[in-house]
């Protein structure tokens, strides 16, 4: 039993360090940080218990990540120490299960391998967000395994902990209520203690809740925004596609375990989990909600069906096939090793487009198709920003009295993350709209203006500062900023301020 228990372990072991090595490894080295990372960064310098764009964990993240030192690897850790933790649930989860050793090799590598591998690649809010749909399905699981009341409370913590990482964890909740409802499960509605570990988590959520209620909820106006410009764009056939996609080689495994739960005595107590997925899986379809979204969903049940096809495949006759599952998510990888990841350089993806298009990955949040998938855009032309910017800000005199106004956040980000002579940029996008620093007089600015063939900026802007000149653009044309614009404008004839200010009540308002 001892022998078998160490392993179990070093298995877990391999399988936890071959996930962090698998991290690193699949992003070419010519490819910078994200736009939305930049952004989660910064949050760091501007700790509060709510943010236009998220919920308040990530800063808290971002924090210990400059407090590490802020590299790039630091960045990368933490994704990847998220992904990791999923994949300790999904083997906890099938050990409480009483799963054999096949049965957590299948679940871990069905984990291993799959679309974590790309979105762990990413410090964004979705890898923490997985992690906890995860380990709130295991805390349940738990519960009605062992009527232990602990487990409630633990759910309750794990579900806050989501909600002020993402909001997207609400449609955990909406899924699983009317699927608990359904059966035999909602005596659990009569516990006292799903009251407290309800107050608990309600406790945990307030401080969030309030700043949402002292700044007029600004997550509405984000929702609609996104509803009007990515939303609107969401195909729902091509939700249900990628459903398959995400989890390719295990999709045998969530398959056995959606029946499982209907047909397999020992998951009788868990049948409120089959009606959880195809309740929250309607809502995103009927929200046209991005299909990432929904990838929370799938860990737990890859940990079901582990368990169930160990049951199956314990059989002499059916012995054989354990190779076979456990082959399957790696085979179906390999593929997709050439196509999913960062890993080819933006050259290579231009002069090879074609499985990129054919596998949609190509079209972008506008509807259309580019040269390079969005992602891999969003991941260059930044340090390029950051020095052309530098370089300008170095030449203005009065450099205290310097504006750096970009137009979108990861823009100003990057520059902020890049930057050697400690620019603070900022934005009237998303977060940077509060972090302004108005008590501070302006007199000269340096603007970041996206692409504009017609150069407005340079015909309004001029007449109110005494010198103007478009002194720089992007020219990684892989960038998404490609041909970006960088204005300076110096010796101000207005008050920058005051029109700083009416402009961020204006956006505000809308």
């Amino acid at each position: 039993m001892k022998q078998l228990f160490q392993q179990r372990n070093l298995l877990l072991i391999g399988f936890i360090a071959l996930k962090f090595i698998l991290q690193y490894f699949l992003i070419s080295p010519e490819y910078e940080l994200h736009r939305d990372e930049f952004l989660h960064l910064d949050q760091a310098h501007h700790l509060a218990w709510g943010y236009r764009s998220v919920p308040p964990l990530t800063s808290l993240f971002s924090g210990l990540i400059f407090l590490l030192g802020g590299s790039m690897f630091w960045v990368k850790f933490f994704p990847a120490l998220f992904g990791a933790l999923t994949l300790l649930i999904v083997w906890k989860c099938i050990e409480q299960l009483k799963g054999n050793l096949f049965a957590l090799c299948l679940g871990a590598t069905g984990v291993l391998i799959s679309a974590l591998l790309r979105l762990n690649m990413l410090y964004q809010p979705n890898s923490f967000d997985v992690l906890c749909w995860t380990g709130v399905y295991f805390m349940l699981i738990s519960y009605f395994n062992t009527e232990n009341r602990k487990w409630l409370y633990y759910a309750a913590i794990i579900f806050a902990l989501g909600f002020l990482n993402k909001y997207n964890i609400i449609f955990l909740l909406a899924g699983l209520l009317p699927a608990i409802l359904l059966g035999k499960e909602r005596k659990l509605l009569l516990k006292r203690d799903f009251y407290f570990s309800v107050l608990l988590g309600l406790l945990l959520i307030f401080p969030n809740l309030l700043w949402q209620y002292q700044n007029d909820f600004p997550v509405f106006a984000h929702m609609k925004e996104l509803a009007e410009t990515q939303l609107v764009n969401v195909n729902r056939l091509d939700f249900l596609k990628d459903q398959m996609l995400f989890f390719t080689g295990s999709i045998f495994t969530i398959i056995a375990g959606l029946i499982a739960l209907l047909i397999y005595d020992p998951y009788r107590k868990f049948r409120f989990l089959f009606w959880a997925m195809l309740f929250t899986l309607s809502i995103f379809l009927m929200l046209k909600a991005k299909a990432y979204y929904a990838i929370g969903l799938y860990p737990i049940y890859i940990a079901l069906g582990a368990v169930y096809l160990s049951h199956i495949l314990s059989k002499n006759r059916l012995k054989s096939l354990q190779a076979i599952a456990l082959a399957l998510p790696i085979l179906f990888f390999i593929p997709l090793y050439k196509l999913a990841f960062p890993n080819k350089s933006p050259e290579y993806i231009v002069q090879n487009p074609k499985h990129y298009q054919e596998t949609g990955q190509l079209r972008w949040e506008d509807g259309k198709n580019h040269a390079l998938p969005q992602d891999y855009a969003d991941m260059l032309g930044w340090k390029e920003l950051a020095k052309k910017t530098d370089s300008l800000y170095s030449l203005v005199s009065d450099t205290d009295q310097t504006l750096v106004l970009c137009d979108n956040y990861g823009q100003a980000g990057a520059i902020n993350y890049y930057s050697k002579k400690g620019i603070r940029a900022v934005s009237f996008n998303a977060d940077y709209l509060y972090w302004f620093d108005l008590e501070q007089s302006y007199s000269n600015l340096i603007r970041i203006k996206e692409f504009d063939e017609i150069e407005t900026e340079l015909k309004t802007s001029s007449p109110y500062f005494n010198k103007s000149s478009l002194a720089d653009s992007i020219t990684n044309q892989y960038a998404r900023e490609y041909r970006t614009k960088i204005y300076v404008f110096s010796g101000a004839r207005i008050d920058i301020n005051k029109r700083i200010h009416n402009e961020i009540e204006r956006v505000k308002k809308y």
